[in-house]
């Protein structure tokens, strides 16, 4: 296998047709996941290299592992995977579908993902596995199962690489901390908000120095490490309330 080859699971987002165009430019030849495939097929198209489209059921586990093992197999292999899955809910009483819901996805599926291609990069001998994650994970949140998902996902992942490391192969994970860009973009923060093929450039630089763990964008990681020092009760005061919502809370307190 000569050619860069790449698998991109959950392809349909913005930032990852963002990092499949970028790929692409640089000749690296494609595999795209995603649960409505039929919407990525004009794009595929699209790209300069060559750029398949395959169907993803995210929620099943069990299909996850049989597609990306039929996929491998029709590739001959694969240089890198990608890993972009994720839900996410809010809601104040906790309803237990949405969480049912997240972890299904976000850990059972994101779980199966990953040990697929891990176990697929053992038996080549070398790849690389990137995940799109969030610094969400680094504390619980409103959001109960999404925050715990990210925190889980972290965890997956750095034993993942330690198993790589005993097994002393050169297989390379890379945890992409994303920030709180939900957050970020209902809150309109301009400031936290970048461009999406700023965000995929930073993506594929930290791919290719084979970094173990990046913030995308770099700016973010301030905000890790605020999150990480700041004592519950201040932590706690952070909610998921737009800029309108807050100024209104103001207004509020001021006619008091």
């Amino acid at each position: 296998m000569t050619q860069a080859t790449a698998i991109i699971v959950g392809a349909s987002s913005l930032l990852s047709r963002e990092i499949a165009k970028q790929l692409s430019a640089q000749g690296v030849e494609l595999s795209l996941l995603a649960q409505d495939p039929d919407s990525l097929r004009e794009f595929a198209q699209s790209l300069p290299s060559k750029a398949t489209v395959h169907a993803l059921k995210v929620e099943q586990p069990q299909a996850i592992i049989s597609t990306l093992e039929s996929l491998w197999q029709d590739l001959n292999g694969a240089h890198l995977v990608i890993v972009n899955t994720g839900l996410n809910s809010y809601d104040a009483s906790l309803p237990w579908q949405p969480e049912e819901d997240i972890i299904t996805v976000n850990v059972q599926g994101f779980s199966a993902i990953c040990n697929t291609a891990f176990r697929l990069f053992t038996e080549q001998g070398y790849g690389q596995l990137a995940a799109v994650n969030s610094i969400a994970g680094l504390r619980g949140g409103p959001s109960v199962a999404y925050h715990a998902s990210k925190a889980y996902a972290t965890n997956y992942l750095e034993g993942l690489s330690m198993h790589a490391q005993r097994l002393k192969l050169p297989i390379t994970i890379t945890d992409l901390q994303m920030g709180l860009l939900d957050k970020a973009a209902m809150q309109g923060s301009r400031l936290w908000l970048s461009p999406p093929d700023e965000v995929a450039k930073q993506v594929i630089k930290a791919m290719k120095s084979a970094k173990r763990k990046a913030y995308i964008t770099k700016r973010w990681r301030l905000v890790a490490w605020l999150t990480k020092l700041l004592p519950e009760f201040i932590y706690n005061t952070r909610h998921w309330r737009t800029k309108e919502q807050r100024l209104a809370e103001k207004a509020a307190q001021k006619s008091k």
